[in-house]
């Protein structure tokens, strides 16, 4: 017989919820609390903690709810698979089993592709997003830099599910999807591309991810990238070579210590200038590399 609930006040549950998520390791438990009782609210965190300081209560429904959503966080399972969302720069994605979860992190390697496309003379230049998974880079691209053309390749069939809501949801009439392996996508595109983006999996297949949000629930097809983590990346630098127009931008993300392998690869390749980039905890997050 399932438990009766009644009214609660938001403050002491958030306090509650907050402690709990702490002593189960989550890395930011007042965060996640103030998001999952957002969630229920169909509020913002800002709206949460307003309701707290003014005294609001949760229903007895409402209550019920939270608490079954910080049961289903105390097991690790991702934010974002609970709420069904995921914030990246000003974009809000479906994500859920099957499909990587995008990281603030990735928001800077955006940061780099956009700045490539953005600076580019064509007046519709052309970027490629390679293993878009949830659609995450390619969207911002195309929502950010309108006059560009974006296409983006995946194929993963539990992850295409997600990047077709996706692109359904942003509707940019600019970007192109298609379910299709990495080393065959967009022929078409041979020598005319500006930008090649990618975040692909780089996690040496021996390596064990700390997190149990990682190492649990993001699939591991998006994770393993061989023995040393990189073989998806050589991939990449001869499809971009194939893909790009001189002087075109190849933008990577990887862990913080594949840097210089990855640089050695593009540099082996033909590739120019290739430079690896921090992100803001100043951990290597990309590298970028010019085609001749």
């Amino acid at each position: 017989m399932a438990p009766v609930h009644s009214p609660q006040a938001i403050s002491p549950s958030l306090r509650r919820a907050s402690a709990a998520l702490q002593r189960a390791g989550i890395t930011d438990p007042d965060v996640d609390a103030e998001l999952l009782a957002a969630f229920v609210l169909g509020s913002s965190r800002g709206g949460v903690q307003a309701s707290a300081v003014r005294g609001d209560d949760f229903t007895a429904e409402q209550t019920a709810h939270f608490e079954q959503l910080v049961a289903r966080r105390l097991t690790r399972e991702p934010l974002q698979h609970i709420t069904g969302l995921a914030p990246f720069r000003h974009l809000e994605l479906r994500v859920g089993p099957g499909v990587f979860v995008p990281r603030p992190e990735t928001e800077m390697v955006a940061q780099l592709a956009i700045d490539a496309l953005g600076a580019v003379a064509s007046p519709a230049p052309i970027a490629v997003d390679l293993g878009t998974g949830s659609g995450a880079i390619a969207l911002a691209m195309a929502t950010e830099v309108t006059h560009a053309r974006v296409f983006a390749a995946e194929n993963s069939v539990e992850a295409f599910l997600w990047t077709k809501e996706n692109f359904a949801r942003v509707d940019a009439e600019n970007a192109t999807l298609a379910f299709i392996d990495l080393a065959q996508a967009f022929p078409e595109l041979d020598g005319t591309v500006s930008v090649v983006a990618s975040n692909p999996p780089y996690v040496p297949d021996d390596a064990i991810p700390r997190d149990p949000e990682v190492r649990f629930f993001d699939p591991e097809v998006a994770l393993y990238g061989g023995a040393d983590g990189l073989d998806v990346v050589r991939i990449l630098s001869q499809v971009g070579l194939r893909l790009a127009h001189p002087g075109g931008t190849i933008v990577i993300e990887h862990g913080e210590w594949q840097g210089a392998g990855i640089r050695e690869i593009l540099a082996r390749d033909g590739w120019l200038g290739a430079a690896t980039h921090p992100d803001l905890t100043l951990r290597d997050r990309a590298t970028t590399a010019l085609r001749p």
